[in-house]
């Protein structure tokens, strides 16, 4: 199990990115959450097995129909944070 947490620049706000992405995360069995940022960003916490992880990666640049993603910067999540499930949190 890793925890990544991604935030994901571009055309990523009021196209229904957060949605979609929390559709795919669910579809690959990960946890964690999705929010828009003040910024105009995405940023998402996601957890689970390293290939599905991945997966999300590489999906989270692809982007939903609508987006279109400039970057996605990946870094280790160190929290401690117990998440179960894949929810879409506030903007914050």
């Amino acid at each position: 199990m890793i925890r990544r947490r991604l935030v994901v620049t571009g055309r990523v706000q009021n196209v229904f990115y957060r949605d979609w992405f929390v559709g795919e995360a669910r579809s690959l069995g990960l946890d964690g959450w999705v929010r828009n940022r003040a910024d105009g960003s995405v940023e998402a916490v996601v957890e689970g097995a390293a290939e599905m992880v991945e997966a999300m990666i590489a999906k989270a640049a692809e982007g939903s129909p609508a987006a279109r993603v400039a970057d996605v910067a990946v870094s280790e999540e160190t929290s401690v944070e117990p998440l179960r499930g894949f929810e879409k949190r506030p903007t914050r």
